[in-house]
């Protein structure tokens, strides 16, 4: 399965008002919280042009911006969760070992020996690292390190991730079955 890039990628969040006149807070995916506000206009994910955004301050976890037609706290309160999303075109490319998460997303998830686990659902970070959201084939939701240890490979022209998950984590049903015999 070879995977073509997505022409948006979400580089913040609304995460919710601030103060009175219609700033707002955002919780920014990119690597600098400050870029998600300097890519040009963000646009909702089905590609239409939301607004320009303007820095001005930052917060824990994100920026404060005031974006065009956004005057008040409920205007602001109303985009709530909102993405915000530019063109891929409008973003460096990657450097070496790095990923757009949206380039993750949807790839196969595969054990070294080749056994398929499931696929990507999504690359999160609550505080402590990167998580890789795993879809498994048996319908379980797996969540493991994305760190050098557990993700051994990133092959996105083949579309699929290599994985040493730690035991704990996915048991390796066959080494069970071998073991008990």
């Amino acid at each position: 399965m070879v995977r073509q890039a997505t022409d948006w990628v979400c580089v913040a969040a609304v995460a919710t008002a601030h103060g009175i006149r219609g700033a707002l807070k955002l919780r920014c995916f990119t690597e600098r919280p400050e870029d998600a506000a300097a890519y040009g206009p963000v646009y909702d994910r089905q590609g239409r042009q939301l607004f320009s955004l303007r820095m001005i301050g930052r917060s824990r976890g994100g920026i404060l911006v005031e974006a065009d037609g956004i005057e008040d706290r409920n205007a602001a309160e109303a985009m709530r969760g909102l993405e915000l999303f530019v063109p891929r075109s409008a973003l460096p490319d990657p450097g070496p070992d790095e990923f757009y998460h949206t380039d993750l997303e949807g790839l196969d998830v595969l054990r070294a020996d080749g056994a398929r686990l499931g696929v990507v659902r999504a690359l999160n970070n609550f505080g402590a690292g990167d998580i890789l959201e795993v879809l498994a084939d048996d319908g379980r939701t797996v969540a493991l390190p994305f760190d050098h240890q557990t993700v051994q490979a990133v092959d996105l022209e083949a579309g699929r991730l290599i994985v040493a998950p730690p035991v704990e984590l996915v048991p390796d049903e066959r080494i069970s079955v071998e073991a008990a015999r």
